[in-house]
């Protein structure tokens, strides 16, 4: 930027000394004409000094116009432009806190422009920053919609399924019950016989659940939801599976937001509740702790089953919600609990999720609406 601005200040001082010589050049003229008619031998004398001295003078004075010049531009354009420069390249490079000088007269609205620029670019980008989290928030509330909707489109054919093979299968569960029944009245003299009749009878019967919770999955909903509150029927399920053999290590809390009142069944909300709890205390291996929760959150409200157990998985949170999909042994799962729960809570208005706890372990949550 000093070479350029050298450059013209030097080409200035040229244009300026050249046009000031041609200008006193006429005067300069007539001076010596009438000096050699009045005085001839002193204008010889005269001519021949201006001779030597002319190019040291004019040297002299455009080295000073050169130099006077530079200062000028350098402080009035050089510098402030060069500043300018500096600070287009960083917004150029989206440092948009620049901090813009004052560039004196002649660059001053050049800079107020660039300021306003600037902010205005700071501006557009925080608005582009929270259209970005607010697209990132919407696609991932798409994601988990089409995942509920793909789930919700397999319960629907597995309910289709059920139902048109329930009673075919139902009729001779019952007579293969009876007919148990009355192996077991005659065969009281044979212990190993009445003890493999109740293992099928055992079996038999976990058929029949299965068929009933297929059912429970294409069953429409059975009653209507009305305002109910939350800590009652919560309290009432977590005392009820609370006697059960998983929950004898398992230590059970309770946090509940006083007066809160949703819509929805009792029933079908104590299955939920219960069904969550067990499978708590299940991942736990039935030591550790399960808290539930309630609250009012926004326009509705949150109950959550929170344990102490491994937490989930990626894979297990993918698919945890499909019919059939367990983790748990041979013979001791259906995989159907978790399918038929997120069933109830959307026939009752509301949705279920599943996450990890930031302090470790699973937080089961279910989302419902508020009586109004």
């Amino acid at each position: 930027m000093k070479l350029r601005v050298v450059s013209i200040a030097f080409l200035l001082a040229v244009i300026s000394t050249g046009a000031s010589w041609l200008t006193l050049q006429p005067t300069l003229a007539a001076l010596m004409d009438f000096a050699a008619r009045e005085r001839p031998l002193q204008s010889a004398e005269l001519l021949l000094r201006i001779k030597l001295l002319l190019p040291f003078t004019l040297g002299l004075v455009l080295t000073a116009v050169t130099a006077l010049t530079f200062i000028v531009v350098h402080f009035t354009v050089g510098r402030p432009l060069a500043r300018t420069e500096q600070a287009i390249d960083r917004l150029s490079r989206l440092e948009l806190d620049v901090p813009i000088d004052a560039g004196g007269p002649l660059l001053s609205r050049l800079q107020r422009a660039l300021s306003r620029m600037a902010e205005a670019v700071q501006t557009e980008r925080a608005i582009t920053k929270r259209h970005l989290e607010e697209l990132r928030a919407a696609n991932e509330a798409l994601v988990r919609a089409q995942a509920e909707l793909l789930a919700s489109d397999r319960l629907v054919t597995v309910g289709k399924l059920a139902a048109g093979v329930a009673h075919e299968v139902g009729n001779p569960l019952s007579g293969i019950l009876g007919y148990l029944s009355v192996i077991q009245s005659r065969a009281k003299a044979q212990p190993e016989l009445v003890e493999l009749s109740k293992a099928i009878e055992a079996e038999v019967t976990r058929i029949d659940q299965i068929v009933r919770s297929l059912l429970d999955l294409g069953r429409p909903s059975r009653g209507k939801p009305s305002p109910i509150e939350v800590a009652s029927v919560v309290h009432s399920a977590a005392t009820l599976v609370s006697k059960g053999p998983e929950m004898r290590e398992v230590v059970l809390s309770e946090e509940h937001a006083p007066g809160l009142v949703v819509m929805a069944e009792s029933g079908p909300l104590s299955q939920v509740i219960i069904n969550l709890v067990l499978n708590a205390a299940q991942a736990m291996e039935g030591k550790g702790r399960i808290t539930l929760r309630s609250r009012a959150e926004g326009e509705g409200a949150v109950i959550e089953v929170q344990d102490t157990g491994p937490g989930l998985s990626e894979d297990v949170k993918a698919r945890m919600f499909e019919p059939f999909f367990t983790t748990k042994t041979a013979g001791k799962g259906t995989g159907l609990g978790l399918a038929v729960s997120r069933h109830l809570v959307t026939q009752m208005g509301g949705k279920l999720r599943a996450d990890n706890a930031p302090g470790g372990g699973a937080v089961f949550t279910l989302e419902l609406p508020v009586a109004r």
